[in-house]
């Protein structure tokens, strides 16, 4: 049975393009900018926000599920990440299975090291584009498309972090 397709329209085109453009644009400029500022690649950045904001080890399980990793990624990432010495891993008592991650001291550094240039390049190449009104606008699009609907998940998204200096409302 062939299954009718629902193909983009032109606007809609234009539409999906833009946004893989910008995608595509705002990660090789944070990229580029951690590259300069850190010795981190813009995963390791991903991974030291999330553990650097918990308030301890993090389950892999529950890092996996905060960065929308497959959980092998997460693993693999671990990994290479202990090795350079940005996080440690040590196994959960509970469960022979399960195991933690927190940052190292180095990984603390690198990330306070890093973070000021990656704000830095976020507002430069993306919300100093926007006045108060589209941010908002933009927040309640995004919340839509993500299918939170602007609620936990988008205030989670906006939490104040310490280590990348971002503020916000929640």
């Amino acid at each position: 049975m062939t299954e009718q397709v629902n193909w983009l329209n032109d606007e809609e085109t234009a539409l999906w393009r833009t946004y893989l453009a910008l995608e595509g644009r705002l990660h090789l400029e944070i990229q580029r900018d951690l590259k300069m500022s850190s010795d981190l690649t813009e995963p390791e950045f991903e991974v030291l926000v999330h553990l650097s904001e918990a308030d301890g080890p993090l389950r892999m399980t529950a890092l996996a599920d905060a960065l929308q990793w497959e959980r092998s990624r997460v693993s693999h990432q671990v990994t290479r990440m202990a090795k350079r010495g940005l996080v440690q891993r040590t196994s959960c008592p509970e469960d022979g299975r399960g195991a933690f991650v927190s940052t190292t001291d180095e990984g603390l550094r690198e990330i306070e090291k890093a973070a000021p240039d990656h704000v830095r390049t976020v507002r430069r190449v993306f919300l100093d584009r926007l006045d108060d009104d589209d941010k908002r606008e933009l927040g309640r699009i995004l919340a839509l498309v993500e299918g939170s609907g602007g609620g936990t998940q988008q205030a989670d998204a906006t939490r104040t972090s310490a280590a990348t200096g971002v503020t916000s409302k929640a």
